[in-house]
């Protein structure tokens, strides 16, 4: 049986260590393909047995996660909001800390301030506790076990204090309060920091959840867009969202399809062109026929490649995950040290001691850690998804860095594509008007892209046409006609090799009318992108199938120094593999011919109107056809990259620093408190700067 692919919704994951629980739990299980986000609260796994879907459901459970129905999601209940369960140990804790800066008598009762810690403490123990022993359960502990075992042991160390009535110096309820309270604060500014993180791919489901008008018998129904199938009939009128792929079966529009390509200019749009799910129609009315709906529509492919690449992990990640995964035995294991030698070794006696080690437990932070990477790489992929660049996977990100070539297809990556007469050279005995007829008279029949633009620049200046009898089209070659007096006539391609600039000829009777020279023209963008990425120490080189001379004319007019023509696909790859001998590579290209280069080389990028075998191939899609979305392309990811390495350097740094001080006493257990719960905030932040930071620099 072939395996299947299986998503879940998991909800309680709140850093990347719950995240590595589940996917150790299910590569134990046996399962392919693991991917577990945090963020997205998403589980994706591989398996050709549905029947231990239950079992794995229930595993993933006994860690302390839940499962929930993505159709049928339950608002999560009042008690169980992390929000709530701040202000609610906030009210309790509050009266905790002032009677250490107000002489009220009742407020040092040691009964008066255990009623008032048990709430809190109660508290923490569900939320941290459940998810300290489902993790240690595991084998892989998370950072709950260090707020846990540092609140338990303030609390019973109190405890044992007031049952024994050994007065105020063994009173730490306040300690053990607020070391919950300020945790849960932090996960407050966790929580909605990490949903901004998310937010580019939540703000593309939004599109998702819109009507359509489908038309039934000439009558209107109103219907969610999940409802369309393929080859429904739909209205859509000005300002609707155009709620599926579809193609346009009358009437006239302006679509700004920004949030696919990142260009704000509309778009005109006709009968029988393609409209994209999620686009706006600024103005007119269409009627268009759904052709990809569901999990195949444009906008669901680019959601599911996004979340994808949010999960796929850059090597520098590697690192920190390895550390989190380690570091909490070894914080506990500190914190034992902590509490022997300054018990042993010196005269602080056993309360301060234990304060020591609890302030090692509580300042450690291992979730800063797995969070520096996944939020930067998050972020970083939301902006390029909004400047029209889709990046398939986060280890993309990291394989750009260092870039020092940069590989150019030509047609339809440089050049537009679109072809014009750049000269016609008539024979002796022909006149330019004779010529021109002829040519318009056969291409108009053809629908190859030469023909169609041939036929567009000649058309006006064209004033009276050959009439006629008959026209073949003999693939590869060119056109052959007859005309109403019995003249024949061939179009297509130059032999002579004198005829190198002159692609094209046109014979009437075998005798040969005109030379024409025909090719695309250059992108207006194009040599600023080659300027822009010689300034940045990236070397740019053409790599084309086509003719040496007309590779030399676009290379020169560009500036490009190196080049290689007449290459077949083979030939690319082996150009490819050269260039990656030398250093980090960039392949941009975009038809079936360039897939092999696109999938060898470090980086592949593919335009956005580039074949789907193109498409697939690369690891990188702009969705819009500006150059210049590959010198964004480079600073946004250069800049995830610099983020993710400040993070990491935040993180080791925050950590090597504050529990060598929190061991020799320096910091007060509800101070490591803050400055643990913050310091993932900090992280977060500085990867949130990515959404509005220059990178243009």
């Amino acid at each position: 049986m072939a395996e299947q692919l299986v998503e879940l919704n998991v909800t309680g994951m709140h850093c990347n260590n719950c995240a590595m629980s589940i996917h150790k739990l299910l590569e134990k299980k046996g399962l392919h393909d693991v991917l577990v986000s945090f963020a997205s609260e998403e589980v994706k796994f591989s398996t050709d047995d549905q029947s231990i879907l239950p079992q794995i459901i229930k595993d993933i459970e006994g860690l302390g996660f839940k499962v929930v129905d993505e159709e049928n999601i339950q608002p999560t209940p009042f008690y169980e909001k992390v929000e709530n369960k701040f202000i609610f140990c906030a009210m309790f804790t509050a009266p905790l800390l002032l009677h250490m800066v107000f002489p009220w008598h009742f407020l040092h009762n040691p009964i008066v301030q255990l009623i008032l810690c048990l709430p809190v403490f109660a508290v923490g123990c569900l939320h941290f506790g459940k998810s300290a022993y489902s993790s240690l359960k595991n084998g892989t502990p998370n950072m709950d076990v260090l707020i846990f075992v540092g609140s338990a042991s303030a609390f019973i160390y109190s405890l044992v204090g007031t049952i024994e009535h050994l007065g105020g110096n063994y009173l730490f309820y306040e300690t053990c309060a607020t070391i919950i309270t300020l945790v849960l604060l932090g996960n407050v500014f966790e929580k909605r920091s990490v949903n901004q993180t998310t937010s580019a791919v939540k703000d593309l489901m939004k599109f998702q959840q819109v009507n359509a008008n489908r038309v039934i018998n000439g009558s209107v129904e109103v219907i969610s867009a999940k409802e369309v199938v393929s080859g429904d009939t739909l209205l859509v009128n000005e300002g609707d969202l155009v709620p599926v792929d579809g193609e346009i079966l009358s009437g006239d529009a302006l679509i700004n399809e920004a949030m696919i390509t990142g260009e704000s200019i509309p778009v005109a749009k006709t009968k029988y062109d393609k409209v994209i799910g999620g686009t706006i129609l600024q103005q007119g009315n269409i009627r268009i026929m759904a052709t990809k709906v569901g999990s195949n529509s444009t906008l669901s492919q680019i959601i599911d490649l996004m979340k994808k690449a949010q999960a796929a992990k850059p090597p520098v990640q590697k690192l920190g995950d390895k550390v989190a995964s380690i570091f909490v035995p070894v914080v506990i294991l500190i914190a034992l040290a902590t509490f022997a030698i300054t018990y042993l070794a010196t005269d602080a006696g056993l309360q301060r001691s234990m304060m020591h080690a609890i302030a090692v437990l509580v300042i450690s932070c291992p979730c800063a850690m797995g969070l520096a990477t996944p939020t930067a790489v998050m972020v970083g992929l939301g902006r390029a998804a909004k400047n029209g660049i889709l990046i398939k996977g986060g280890d993309t990100i990291e394989a750009v860095a260092n870039t020092k070539y940069v590989l150019f297809d030509k047609t339809g990556t440089l050049t537009t594509g679109k072809f014009s007469i750049h000269d016609i050279k008539p024979e002796e005995g022909f006149t330019m008007e004779q010529i021109r007829g002829v040519i318009v008279a056969i291409e108009e029949r053809s629908n190859h892209p030469i023909a169609r633009s041939m036929v567009a620049e000649l058309q006006s200046l064209t004033q009276q046409k050959v009439i006629l009898r008959t026209v073949k089209e003999e693939k590869g070659l060119g056109m052959r006609a007859e005309d109403v007096d019995g003249n024949n006539y061939f179009l297509g391609t130059a032999k002579h090799k004198s005829l190198d600039n002159f692609n094209l000829t046109l014979y009437r009777n075998q005798v040969r009318m005109a030379q024409i020279a025909v090719d695309d023209t250059i992108k207006p963008d194009a040599s600023g992108l080659i300027a822009q990425l010689k300034k940045d120490g990236i070397i740019p080189v053409l790599v084309s199938g086509d003719k040496k001379t007309r590779c030399a004319t676009v290379a020169t007019a560009l500036g490009i120094d190196e080049v290689h023509p007449e290459m077949l696909p083979d030939d690319k790859l082996k150009v490819v593999d050269m260039y990656r001998k030398k250093g980090k590579t960039i392949m941009i290209g975009d038809g079936i011919n360039d897939a092999p280069a696109l999938t060898q080389a470090d980086v592949g990028v593919s335009m956005n109107d580039a074949s789907q075998i193109a498409i697939q191939s690369a690891k990188v899609i702009l969705l819009n056809t500006d150059l210049q979305s590959v010198v964004k392309f480079l600073q946004i990811s250069r800049h995830t990259l610099l983020t993710i390495k400040q993070n990491l350097f935040w993180a080791f740094a925050y950590n090597i620093i504050a529990i060598p001080v929190a061991a020799l006493g320096f910091l007060n257990p509800m101070v490591g408190a803050l400055a643990m719960a913050f310091s993932d905030v900090i992280v977060i932040g500085n990867s949130l700067r990515l959404k509005v930071k220059r990178v243009n620099r």
